[in-house]
């Protein structure tokens, strides 16, 4: 038998197995092949085949050539839980395709929003009867182009799925009920496989009388298994009732996508199991995680949702399909007016629930269920409830928080079916909002001048809700746990967001004291804005730097308008992210020379590309980690893809005039790490004719550059320390985890120490330091960050006057005494009672 080429089922670029970010590819565990991170929306025939299968999420292939060769093709990773969103197809199983015939077309765009991975495996899934002989490595390839060669090894292989009778005289079975979310898809299929073949005793799984080899993970999938579905596991041979109980045990355990698999009416969906109610501290104080800044005084109201009932039972399908698309289209409506009248933080939420009202699938489940002579509510309430566990099983928290949109399109819709008045209500003046969690429709429901804060038991600090209260300036607390929920109607309350407290009936001294602290805030904002564009100079003569985070145009014009003095970061994300190619070096070019004249001429220090971790980038393949934040990320990236740094500084160096520009890495944790982007600058520098000096910075937001900053300070031209990075790594703990963020304060003392000893490095080489992280921006923190060495903050550029303000106020010589204290103190919480102690050191605390 001749050996069989494989060409190129992709217009991609082709990588190895290894940097697959799935375990199960990445491992082999379905079998060896290669992956490929795809620039086109279609996935071809890599030779003539028979299409085994075309998996129903329809965002798998697999392929059987004529020489039984079984290659599968799986486009993304984790893109079973799209249910098929995004994804076309052009074939059925059982037919034969030529070599280039299209079989699948997919949104890349939509993909690189919701899926874990662009990348896209291409295995062979038989290798006991076949070897990879030759394969291509990185490189750009287009459909059509080699791929590897694969060479039979002459032994039999496993087929796919066959017409059979349930159990074969002499065999054993058990029937399962399958609990996986998904279905079997690869993942799960791979580990049944790997399961079933520790045991000599042929094993095979059944359903609808398809019966399918149980160590074959093709075969597997070719069953199109789904959630709920009964099966029968059956062996024969020595071990055959071990091999039984462990595939059965398996399958039952759900593999880690179980969900309930009893019929169930429509229960209302909720984001996660309420909060249950607790007692009160006994001081009166509730301590929750910042959601959007800044002190209310006010009444509690409270808010919670009224369940929803809506009948099981339909009234024909014609009236019942009219009746989920006339709620459909009331609800849009509305949500297009109130996006039309909204800021652009608003606009940008009301447009993600446009996006999954329209979403296909969305209302295809509807449908489906309305067909089997539902109602239009229950059918919409189910429907949701599906795609609220899809969300939940991904394991994405930043995807989870997306749970309160689908919740709130749920509820709006049922209102539209059932004929309810909206939730909005006539709010007294000085409502502070309490709830178990807040939806965003709610809270774009209320009249905002009524409204002084809101505080919930639950939510996180980068849900929607929490990104509407800091665009509408409502201070907010969220994750305050079930003592909220004890708090009554009426009761007074001091919400103190910038501390993370809130106060239940204060006493008259603490009711006085804010209220005072309440008014001087105002006070000190309108002078501290009144004179922003003056310098900036502490009582002793000592000139501080305050410049202004930026990531845009308008950012840097908005910076200017503060009163910054230039710009101490430069988010350069905002050009990568939320594309499938990166930008060229003209488009980056051309947008740093636009933030640098939006500027007028200040300085502007800009970040090299910051992805990994928490932001990922469709068109890099980053491998699977176990904590992305602890691995491919920042600098790290950079230099495993050195031609998209290259060209970044190529464009940096390009603005005019020269030397407005300083470049500054992120995530460095060793100098050899630095002395690589040099070398990549130096290398940009000679091809452009650039003979000047240009300077390059670290950002310090590990411990390991904190420890060497004296080592790094010897070749950095400065050094800028990014406190939430910084904080998070120093206290082990996920800034991005609600469960943790009350807890992540970085005047802990463990950070401060890291500040100073940071300091202390950098002054051996008179380097500058300065601090580009939030705590720029917290006022509190201003006289231990000069005490400490600190002379460039870098803020939001709205609390820029006010930094300003208070640097003009501080002698440098308290301001070192103050630090001095502070890192002997045990706690964060000290740290803040000792600078609220040492008013006297400038006005304004």
């Amino acid at each position: 038998m001749s050996n069989l080429v494989l060409t190129s089922p992709l217009n991609g670029w082709i990588a190895p197995l290894d940097e697959a970010p799935d375990a199960v590819f990445a491992e082999r565990m379905l079998g060896d092949g290669l992956a490929i991170d795809p620039f086109g929306s279609t996935l071809h025939a890599p030779c003539d085949a028979v299409v085994v299968t075309v998996h129903r999420a329809r965002h798998a292939v697999t392929l059987r050539a004529a020489n039984g060769a079984e290659i599968l093709m799986h486009v993304g990773l984790e893109t079973v839980a799209l249910n098929g969103e995004g994804f076309s197809v052009f074939v059925q199983d059982g037919q034969s395709v030529k070599a280039g015939d299209t079989l699948l077309g997919f949104d890349l765009d939509l993909l690189a929003q919701k899926a874990r991975s662009l990348i896209t495996p291409v295995v062979i899934t038989n290798l006991d009867a076949f070897q990879i002989v030759r394969r291509d490595q990185d490189r750009a390839l287009s459909v059509g182009d080699f791929l590897m060669e694969l060479s039979p090894a002459n032994l039999p292989g496993e087929g796919g799925a066959v017409a059979a009778s349930p159990v074969s005289a002499g065999e054993i079975s058990r029937e399962v009920v399958v609990p996986l979310v998904h279905g079997i898809h690869a993942r799960p299929a791979a580990r049944i496989a790997e399961t079933a073949r520790q045991f000599e005793a042929e094993v095979a799984l059944v359903a609808v009388n398809r019966r399918a080899s149980a160590k074959s993970p093709v075969g597997v999938m070719s069953l199109a298994i789904r959630h709920g579905d009964a099966l029968q596991v059956v062996a024969s041979g020595l071990d055959a009732e071990a091999a039984i109980q462990a595939v059965a045990d398996l399958i039952e355990g759900g593999m880690g996508e179980g969900g309930p698999v009893a019929a169930q009416s429509a229960p209302p969906v909720e984001t996660e199991t309420p909060v249950a109610p607790a007692e009160l501290p006994r001081d009166g104080v509730l301590k929750g995680v910042l959601a959007a800044p800044g002190l209310a005084i006010g009444k509690a109201v409270r808010l919670a949702a009224a369940d929803i009932v809506v009948r099981e039972a339909g009234e024909g399908v014609a009236h019942e399909e009219a009746a989920l698309a006339a709620a459909l289209d009331t609800v849009r409506s509305k949500i297009e007016a109130n996006a039309a009248k909204g800021d652009k933080a608003r606009k940008a939420i009301l447009g993600a629930h446009l996006a999954f009202l329209e979403d296909p699938e969305l209302s295809a489940g509807a449908r489906r269920l309305i067909g089997e002579g539902k109602s239009a509510g229950f059918a919409w309430r189910s429907a949701v409830g599906g795609y609220v566990e899809a969300l939940r099983g991904l394991g994405d928290r930043r995807l989870a928080e997306r749970v309160d949109d689908l919740v709130d399109l749920e509820r709006q819709v049922l209102r539209a079916l059932t004929g309810e008045e909206d939730e909005g209500a006539v709010l007294p003046p000085g409502s502070i909002l309490l709830a178990d969690e807040l939806l965003p429709s709610q809270l774009m429901g209320v009249d905002p001048a009524a409204v002084a804060g809101f505080a919930t038991a639950r939510g996180g600090p980068t849900s929607h809700v929490a990104i509407l209260a800091a665009a509408m300036g409502i201070p907010a607390l969220v994750a305050l746990g079930g003592a909220l929920l004890k708090v009554k109607d009426g009761a007074a309350l001091i919400l103190d967001a910038d501390g993370g407290t809130l106060r239940v009936a204060p006493d008259a001294p603490a009711l006085e004291a804010a209220q005072t602290a309440l008014a001087q805030r105002q006070e000190r904002r309108a002078a501290a804005q009144a004179a922003a564009h003056e310098a900036c100079v502490t009582q002793d003569g000592v000139r501080i730097e305050v410049f202004a985070n930026t990531g845009s145009v308008s950012d840097a014009l908005a910076a200017v308008a503060h009163g910054a003095e230039g710009c101490g970061l430069l988010r350069t994300e905002f050009l990568f992210l939320e594309r499938d190619t990166p930008p060229d070096e003209d488009e980056q070019a051309r947008q740093y020379q636009a933030i640098a004249d939006a500027l007028e001429g200040r300085p502007l220090i800009i970040r090299t590309l910051d992805v990994g971790g928490d932001k990922a980038a469709p068109y890099l393949p980053i491998p699977a980690e176990e904590n992305p934040a602890l691995g491919l990320r920042g600098v790290r990236v950079s230099l495993w893809r050195p031609h998209l740094l290259k060209t970044q500084l190529r464009a940096i160096l390009r603005v005019r005039p020269f030397g407005q520009c300083k470049i500054m890495v992120p995530m460095i944790a060793s100098l050899d790490e630095l002395r690589a982007v040099r070398a990549v600058l130096e290398e940009a520098k000679r091809e452009l004719g650039v003979t000047d000096r240009v300077e390059l910075g670290v950002m310090i937001e590990t411990p390991a550059a904190a420890v060497t900053a004296d080592l790094l300070a010897a070749e950095a031209d400065f050094l800028s320390i990014g406190t939430n990075d910084l904080t998070q790594y120093v206290l082990a703990m996920d800034r991005g985890n609600p469960e943790l963020a009350a807890r992540i304060d970085a005047l802990h003392p463990a950070v401060l120490r890291m500040i100073d000893q940071t300091c202390r490095g950098a002054q051996k080489h008179q380097r500058w330091v300065g601090v580009c992280g939030g705590l720029a921006s917290e006022v509190a923190a201003t006289p231990i960050l000069l005490g400490l060495g600190v002379t460039e903050l870098s803020t939001t550029a709205s609390i820029a006057p006010e930094v300003k303000a208070r640097v003009r106020g501080l002698s440098l010589e308290a301001c070192r005494d103050l630090a001095r204290q502070a890192l002997g103190q045990t706690s964060p919480e000290a740290v803040r009672a000792l600078v609220k102690s040492h008013l006297s050191i400038g006005a304004g605390a």
